[in-house]
């Protein structure tokens, strides 16, 4: 093979030379440009947080809204129970005023150490129960804490109210349960006990509490 010649070695020589220059750019920045991007970067964390904030206000909104709604229901419903519960009552109470006057009604009443409730109180004692189901999810969610002091304060007294008038069944139970209401002798007394229990637990209260529902409806619906 033959040696290459100068000629033929000077392009390589030369693209050797070649390869080994580096070409470095420098960008120069000044402190305005970082200003920029830094507030660039800071405006999009805090428009992220206020978008987070406003969706979670929107959210907490309408479960507020959604579980008014319920109570609202759960009044309305209980309401209706609480006319039911009026009317059963007014029966049981005219039942234990004709048992105070008749003597076969309080032979049947009272017989063989056993008190029949029915004579007086066909349906039980507590005709109809009132729900709280939706005030319970409310106070578990913090809904309270979302709605003025003045609707709080209505709500509470309503449900309050409500729940004692379910005593009764507990209150005319302590009575027909003691060994006293099974003496015969003793079944004036008892009756008259029960009409006092319905009288304080429940018919004397329920015409206040529906005025109460009605005005504590119309309160949360207009929130």
């Amino acid at each position: 093979m033959e040696p290459e010649t100068a000629e033929q070695q000077e392009p390589i020589e030369k693209t050797a030379d070649h390869k080994k220059e580096k070409l470095f750019v420098y960008t120069i920045r000044d402190w305005k440009e970082y200003l920029g991007e830094s507030v660039l970067i800071i405006f999009s964390v805090i428009l992220a947080l206020a978008l987070t904030e406003y969706f979670n206000n929107l959210h907490e909104k309408e479960n507020t809204r959604t579980i008014l709604k319920s109570i609202v229901a759960e009044l309305k419903q209980n309401k209706i129970s609480i006319q039911e519960m009026h009317q059963y009552n007014l029966q049981v109470l005219n039942k234990i005023d004709s048992c105070l006057t008749d003597k076969k009604l309080q032979n049947d009443f009272v017989s063989n150490n056993e008190l029949h409730l029915k004579v007086i109180a066909p349906w039980g004692a507590l005709y109809r129960y009132l729900d709280n189901n939706a005030w319970t999810i409310a106070k578990t969610n913090n809904v309270i804490t979302k709605i003025d002091i003045e609707t709080v304060a209505v709500l509470t007294k309503v449900y309050d109210d409500q729940e004692k008038m379910m005593k009764l069944e507990n209150e005319v139970a302590k009575v027909i349960l003691d060994r006293a209401s099974r003496d015969p002798k003793q079944v004036n007394t008892t009756l008259i006990l029960i009409r006092d229990i319905y009288h304080a637990w429940a018919v004397d209260r329920e015409p206040g509490l529906l005025q109460q529902i009605d005005s504590t409806i119309k309160k949360v619906e207009a929130y």
